[in-house]
């Protein structure tokens, strides 16, 4: 899709300043929407190529971190198996039927679901870093694995703040494994469900791709150095950075939901 941007250097310079800080945080908690989206909005994308061109530039820096951790063997693509497949038909199924649905109850329900995600993290008693092993395989961990996925994969497709967010969390809680091994969770299924909502953005022509593919870049730069603080200083760094990141979510969606008579 061709849109009429009058993209200047000093444009494309501070929304691509934007993606680097986006990067970093994204990789350690998630939330890097919170600062790409605005800034595309700013810029005077209409909205749905916003949201398609967002997914290309998140897709670079999810990639990046993904990777980073998988490398750190922090991430077994073998026993999330189940979770990757369901991931991505979810982003696929809430990509498609997006303009279908009415987001108006999500939205004001949203804000309070995140904050929720903070509390609990504050409160829950983490697995220490060097306990890296994960739960037996069984026919609970199979249905778990298969829910997860397609819930937040298809939220991914439909909205996506806080998805990030909603993997630390629910992983947490359901498999009761550390942090670095969640963040390495959250970042790949961040990765499959940009990638396959990214696919369908693509097909309904809603990218702008200059953007998209030099955001991305400094995406993918924020989220190299900041995978590696992640796995370098541990839950001590991610944990009160995740904490501040969904907070500040919270706050930005409910003052979009609720202000103005929202």
């Amino acid at each position: 899709m061709l849109v009429d941007l009058n993209l200047t250097f000093e444009l494309l310079l501070l929304l691509c300043g934007v993606a680097f800080i986006a990067g970093y945080i994204d990789a350690i908690a998630g939330g890097g929407g919170l600062l790409t989206v605005p800034a595309l909005l700013t810029a005077g994308l209409p909205p749905h190529v916003v949201l398609g061109t967002n997914k290309l530039a998140a897709t670079f820096g999810s990639f990046t971190a993904s990777l980073t951790y998988y490398r750190k063997q922090l991430f077994n693509p073998h026993y999330w198996r189940n979770s990757l497949v369901f991931t991505a038909i979810g982003a696929l199924l809430g990509t498609l039927v997006v303009d279908q649905l009415s987001t108006a109850l999500l939205e004001k329900i949203l804000p309070l679901l995140i904050l929720f995600a903070a509390i609990y993290t504050l409160f829950n008693r983490m697995q220490p870093d060097d306990r890296l092993t994960l739960p037996n395989a069984g026919p609970k961990l199979y249905w778990q694995q298969r829910a997860q996925g397609l819930t937040l994969g298809f939220y991914d497709g439909v909205a996506g703040p806080g998805a990030g967010a909603f993997w630390m969390v629910s992983t947490m809680a359901l498999y009761k494994i550390n942090l670095l091994l969640t963040s390495g969770v959250a970042r790949t299924m961040n990765f499959v469900s940009n990638g396959f909502s990214l696919a369908a953005f693509i097909v309904l022509g809603h990218v702008h791709f200059t953007l998209g593919i030099a955001m991305g870049l400094c995406l993918m730069l924020g989220a190299y150095l900041g995978a590696h603080s992640a796995i370098r200083f541990g839950s001590k760094f991610i944990r009160p950075v995740f904490i501040c990141v969904v907070i500040a979510i919270a706050v930005r969606l409910a003052w979009q939901a609720w202000s103005n008579g929202g």
